[in-house]
């Protein structure tokens, strides 16, 4: 026999079942705001994919590679490097790039090319552990990359230099510039990472798990690493989804996994957010909205704590805008760097 529910319980029901539909809406919501976004590329490798080497010797350069001999950690290695001359007359000034985590000097070929035509001598390294530099088995560190720049500089010459760092190469720049502001004329952040004291947002969780997530690195994952770099995908950036695939294929791939893992190791252990009100240089941060939903905000706190420091940031732009909107990024550049207003730091 059924007997009908009171009032008092069928109201309950019913807001228990409004509290439950509601629940699975914003979880539902949560759900899809974590999910990784649509690939703009394939979801697997062209049968053009082929093994590409940890040293890149297959991958050609846009201009002749030197080497510098050094010797760190007890190892003799060699770092690679591009000294490019101005075309032309020149203005006697050089400028320094500094590659992120991701890329390597090879990719700075077209703002050689802007830098070079506007009248600037331009000298490009491959850190050591990435592109035609030695791969050796070391502590990776930001101090000790800003040194061999420095030991760089001194073998080609130059005794003054502005620099500018991507990503990972802004805190290189950013230490290089605290170590060396006699050397360095001005600095240029362009999206640099760690705009944040990584140990204070998450614990870390060890090399091994690190080199074994490196090591695990699939075309998918490789894929959308580089594609969330840019808000419009290019046909030319597809060249470093395929070099990024091609390591894995190689039988060097575990070694560069291994210095991958130290290298993101150095990353999260070195900080350069309390190098800021430190650096006397001339500061130019510079980059896109679109990386990361904090960057703008971040950026602007960079810019902030610098003394006297100039930000710039382009709207609907991502995390390499020196690729992505060279039409905006470099007249930005040029422009500052033109504008000759002395940095306020003391």
């Amino acid at each position: 026999m059924m007997t009908s529910s009171s009032p008092r319980r069928s109201a309950a029901l019913t807001v228990g079942l409004v509290a439950l539909v509601t629940a699975f809406i914003w979880t539902s919501a949560a759900a899809a705001q974590t999910q990784p976004p649509p690939l703009k590329g394939a979801a697997e490798p062209p049968p053009h994919a082929v093994p590409v080497s940890i040293s890149l010797e297959d991958l050609p350069y846009p201009h002749p590679v030197s080497y510098l001999p050094l010797t760190v950690y007890g190892q003799d290695v060699r770092l690679a490097y591009m000294d490019v001359p101005a075309a032309g007359a020149g203005n006697g000034k050089t400028i320094v790039l500094f590659h992120g985590l991701n890329f390597f000097g090879e990719a700075w070929g077209p703002t050689i090319d802007v830098f070079r035509k506007e009248g600037y001598r331009v000298v490009v390294p491959d850190q050591i552990g990435f592109g035609r530099s030695s791969k050796p088995d070391i502590p990776y560190t930001l101090n000790d990359m800003a040194r061999n720049t420095r030991a760089l500089l001194e073998h080609v010459g130059v005794k003054q230099a502005i620099v500018l760092g991507h990503s990972m190469g802004g805190m290189v720049a950013t230490r290089f510039s605290l170590f060396y502001p006699d050397l360095a004329t001005h600095l240029v952040i362009e999206n640099q990472i760690g705009l944040e004291d990584a140990r204070l947002q998450r614990p870390w969780g060890g090399f091994d798990a690190t080199f074994k997530s490196s090591l695990a690195r699939d075309w998918v994952e490789i894929r959308r690493n580089i594609e969330r770099y840019f808000v419009t995908w290019k046909p030319e950036y597809e060249k470093y989804v395929l070099i990024h695939y091609g390591w894995t294929l190689s039988g060097d791939w575990p070694r560069l996994a291994k210095i991958r893992a130290a290298l993101q190791q150095m990353v999260y252990q070195e900080p350069v957010v309390y190098d800021w009100p430190f650096i006397k240089v001339r500061t130019l941060v510079i980059g896109g909205t679109e990386d990361g939903p904090n960057f703008p905000a971040l950026a602007k706190r960079t810019a902030d704590t610098i003394p006297g420091a100039t930000l710039v940031l382009f709207p609907k732009i991502g995390h390499n805008p020196h690729m992505e909107a060279p039409d905006q990024f470099f007249p930005a550049v040029l422009k500052w760097l033109s504008s000759g207003a002395p940095s306020t730091a003391q």
